[in-house]
């Protein structure tokens, strides 16, 4: 597949308002940081959480736990023989916490499913909240986020891209073209 950048939807500028509106929006829901958590899918996402738990920090003055959680098992839609397992580092008790999960890209809705049944393991949370930077549509679980980033209706034949400096050259999310290779 060969991937053609169509638009950049967000650069640095605008990721970085965007994690302060999620943090505005997170702290008025939940009426402050008593019993707050959040929590990163990696691998864009548990960077998103560290950025989100920073801001939130900031406009509070109060830290904020954060973690991130390895999914990888708990999928049900594996595309590899061989899955990749990261680690999950949750180092605090999540029982009768409000966490705010955080992921880069909400699609299909097997990610936060799979997110939520790992979540039990690590304990009795008292809700979920689901933030999501970019909501591209296409659901096939009936998911649905508390607070979005962006709403970035697409195609099929599309796909979002996120870049992270934590992982790449820059902070900028792309809208790309997935041309199928004829053979």
């Amino acid at each position: 597949m060969v991937k053609r950048i169509k638009t950049q939807l967000m650069n640095a500028t605008d990721l970085s308002r965007t994690i302060t509106r999620l943090a505005h929006e997170v702290l008025e829901q939940n009426k402050g940081v008593e019993n707050l958590a959040i929590i990163g899918v990696p691998t864009r996402g548990a960077h998103l959480a560290k950025r989100l738990a920073g801001k939130i920090s900031e406009i509070e003055n109060k830290t904020v736990p954060c973690g991130k959680l390895d999914v990888t098992l708990y999928r049900d839609d594996f595309k590899f023989k061989q899955p990749i397992v990261h680690i999950s580092d949750i180092s605090f008790n999540l029982d009768k916490m409000t966490l705010v999960l955080i992921d880069d890209v909400l699609y299909t809705g097997r990610t936060i499913r799979a997110a939520m049944d790992a979540l039990v393991d690590f304990g009795r949370p008292a809700r979920i909240l689901l933030a999501v930077l970019i909501d591209r549509g296409h659901r096939e679980l009936p998911i649905r986020p508390d607070f979005v980033g962006k709403n970035v209706p697409t195609s099929p034949d599309e796909e979002i891209r996120v870049k992270m400096s934590e992982e790449d050259e820059e902070d900028a999310v792309y809208l790309v073209e997935v041309e199928q290779q004829s053979y």
